[in-house]
């Protein structure tokens, strides 16, 4: 898919963010936990999402969906699967969360991958810590279902992944679990909604140590997923970039806290009550606090600090902010390496090393030719062709829209000129 953006238009109006997919993802998976029906609304449309779907359609468990009203029924009678190939696992990143069902409701599940060991290490050790019978060899991992009374862990790592499914295991295979170090993430707490929604008991939700004690079966289940709060504060950033006044409805202010703060260093205000965002019209944004050698610092952190999935966003806010900013994404490498695109058009960065950023504002942002943008940077790509003079043309649009579902038409109906060809 290419589009074609006109920039400098002001975005006015109202404006609905989707579902969380990575929570979506996270209560598919939990969904084949049980054999009674289990029903989700506001799952967005996203390649990941479907992806998951198709796994969970391929373990047995029988699916619908309603596109209308982004409602999915999930009914898992039985799970036929025991391995996940290569095959499955290369569909999505999720695909590791259906150890969990798999292993509960089979008793063992062979997983299969072509990537190094290293990479799900902190998994291994949590499902070792509960007990879980593991062996592995080139490109393997199997598992062997184990049931304990009490156990108390804490993982390596933060992990989202490794949490999620310490969480499902605990909820159907231990009587009492404590979990240290666990990560706090809206998804996270989504699946502990649905978890409990399912008779488990949880205490410590938001926070990095739960304790779980399980029900002597799991029920079925009805449940709304939250708001895609990446994409919220995506939209929030783009309307204060343009000039415009947008009203982002469905919003949760629990999930914006550091967002709204990082937002304020880098000259955004937001008007933000318990659903709902307000983005007045800004004429001038200005980096609001003065530190040794830039006026701002923008950090990436675990949850609750500021999001790693919001980085290019921020470096394109900066980029129209008076003043030096420094971009420090602390999480992952090779995130800020989008910086050249934005220099391409126009933008004044210096980028240190893999990790760290220097942008320079305000600076004006002219059309050009971009070419197959990151997942993780398409957001911020587009906010910058929307910010850009004349017009910017995208190629592989498709991986922006197949993380934020419906983002295009959305954002038309806002009046940005966006062109799909």
């Amino acid at each position: 898919m290419r589009i074609r953006v006109t920039g400098q238009q002001p975005l006015n109006g109202t404006y609905q963010p989707s579902g969380n997919p990575n929570a979506a993802i996270a209560l598919i998976a939990a969904s084949l936990l049980t054999d009674q029906p289990v029903t989700l609304k506001n799952v967005p449309l996203t390649a990941s999402t479907e992806a998951m779907l198709k796994l969970a359609e391929w373990t047995g468990a029988q699916i619908s969906y309603d596109q209308d009203c982004c409602t999915t029924s999930i009914h898992a009678v039985q799970l036929t699967q025991r391995v996940l190939a290569e095959s499955e696992t290369a569909l999505t990143t999720g695909a590791l969360l259906l150890l969990a069902p798999i292993l509960v409701r089979r008793q063992h599940v062979r997983l299969e991958f072509d990537f190094p060991l290293n990479r799900i290490r902190a998994h291994i050790e949590a499902l070792r810590d509960l007990g879980i019978g593991i062996s592995t060899t080139n490109g393997a991992v199997e598992c062997n279902r184990v049931n304990w009374d009490y156990r108390d862990i804490i993982l390596a790592q933060a992990s989202v992944t490794a949490t999620a499914l310490v969480m499902m295991l605990a909820a159907t295979l231990g009587k009492e679990t404590i979990i240290h170090n666990a990560a706090c993430e809206p998804h996270i707490r989504e699946l502990a909604y649905l978890l409990e929604e399912m008779g488990v008991h949880i205490e410590g939700i938001g926070s990095n140590l739960l304790r779980i004690i399980s029900p002597p079966e799991l029920q079925g289940a009805n449940i709304t997923i939250g708001p895609n709060h990446i994409e919220t504060a995506s939209i929030a950033a783009i309307g204060a970039l343009t000039g415009g006044r947008i009203q982002i409805e469905g919003t949760r202010r629990e999930d914006l806290r550091m967002i709204t703060t990082v937002y304020e260093r880098l000259g955004i205000r937001l008007d933000v009550d318990e659903s709902e965002v307000f983005v007045p019209r800004h004429q001038q944004l200005t980096v609001s606090e003065r530190e040794e050698d830039v006026d701002a610092s923008i950090e990436t952190s675990i949850w609750p600090g500021f999001p790693s999935d919001l980085v290019a966003i921020a470096t394109v806010v900066a980029t129209q902010a008076r003043g030096t900013s420094l971009i420090h994404e602390k999480l992952f490498n090779n995130r800020l390496l989008f910086v050249d695109r934005l220099k391409a058009m126009g933008a004044q960065i210096v980028l240190c090393d893999p990790h760290r950023a220097i942008v320079i504002g305000p600076s004006p942002l002219y059309g050009v030719y971009l070419d197959s943008p990151d997942v993780r940077a398409g957001l911020g790509m587009l906010a910058a062709a929307l910010v850009a003079k004349d017009v910017t043309t995208i190629d592989n649009a498709q991986a922006i829209e197949q993380n934020f579902a419906g983002v295009f038409a959305k954002l038309k109906n806002l009046g940005a000129q966006i062109e799909i060809e």
